[in-house]
């Protein structure tokens, strides 16, 4: 099986109200423990790369990954998503390389800082759907502004999502997802106190568009990770995440793909920790990148369960990115 269009992932996940995971890679053992929970749930999955995670690779090396992965798991509908990209350019490289998926963030400026206006989010999400619909790539977009920063992504500033300009925005640009600020945050450290999602924003977005609904800033920052971390020489206090049960109320409301960096960075680090702490003659690099990626894989197996992912990879028949062409055509 060929990597898959996001944009059918995406539909068929929206007819049966379910949600599916988007989990940020960098190295083998991430899509390697990612890989091995969707087929132990049978899950279809989103693995997406950031501009980091693109550049700490060498662009041709996590191209290579992701060939590995489809060829070990032809059974298992892969998208490839490109994760904040910030200009044409940047998509148009993604989409080189064999990505089926490419987000273009336009809330923000070039420099993926600088809050933009909305005249110029419309102007470059939409060239970006124009370039990337011709190739059958799937396209998503952003519209607010999410709290927080992590991979260098992210203004520090929160705006929550205007419904109505929501809708203007999907009308204006024609992309497949739109991702929105319902006051979730990028980083481990979402919240300062208790959890306040505005429910009421996404209802009223999911009401108005007819795309897929994405939801950014989604790790739940378990605490078990975070002692974990603290226990062996971590440095983590007041992390916090969004609870799972908010996660899975989101997925009710109508989101439908689920944005996970900062949980695996938790789950590896915790296990590498734990192997240097109790073991610190061990200086083999298996040694502690195996435990890692046993560790990331039984995380993401749980979410995979917890999303409603679990057991829908089997559902329906891929499509090519020349079939979603003659589509969007």
């Amino acid at each position: 099986m060929p990597l898959v269009p996001m944009r059918q992932i995406l539909d068929e996940a929206r007819k049966k109200g379910y949600g599916v995971g988007a989990y940020n890679v960098n190295n083998m053992e991430q899509i390697q423990a990612i890989m091995s929970a969707a087929q132990e749930t049978k899950s279809p999955v989103i693995i997406q790369a950031s501009r980091g995670a693109l550049k700490y690779t060498n662009f041709t090396y996590l191209k290579h990954l992701m060939l590995a992965a489809v060829e070990e798991n032809p059974n298992i509908p892969i998208a490839m998503h490109l994760d904040h990209g910030n200009s044409l350019e940047l998509v148009k490289k993604a989409i080189g390389l064999g990505f089926t998926s490419v987000m273009i963030d336009g809330s923000l400026m070039e420099d993926s800082k600088t809050p933009s206006d909305y005249d110029y989010n419309v102007r470059v999400t939409k060239s970006v759907v124009e370039y990337a619909h011709g190739f059958g790539v799937t396209v998503e977009g952003e519209i607010g502004r999410l709290g927080g920063i992590e991979d260098g992504v992210g203004s520090g500033s929160e705006h929550i999502t205007d419904p109505k300009q929501a809708k203007e925005f999907v009308d204006a640009t024609g992309l497949d997802a739109l991702a929105i600020a319902v006051g979730t945050s990028h980083g481990a450290y979402k919240f300062k106190g208790a959890v306040n999602i505005a429910f009421n924003v996404l209802e009223e977005v999911r009401k108005l568009v007819n795309v897929a609904i994405v939801l950014h800033g989604a790790s739940s920052v378990p605490k078990e990770l975070i002692d974990d971390v603290n226990k062996y020489g971590g440095k983590m206090p007041g992390a916090q995440g969004v609870p799972m049960d908010e996660l899975k109320k989101a997925i009710r409301l109508g989101v439908s793909k689920i944005n996970v960096d900062t949980d695996g960075r938790l789950a590896v680090t915790a296990a590498i920790r734990k192997v240097f702490f109790e073991t610190p003659e061990k200086f083999d690099p298996r040694d502690y990148l195996g435990p890692a990626r046993d560790t990331l894989a039984k995380l993401i197996t749980q979410k995979m369960k917890d999303f409603g992912t679990a057991g829908h990879a089997g559902d329906y028949a891929p499509i090519s990115l020349q079939e979603m062409k003659r589509q969007y055509r």
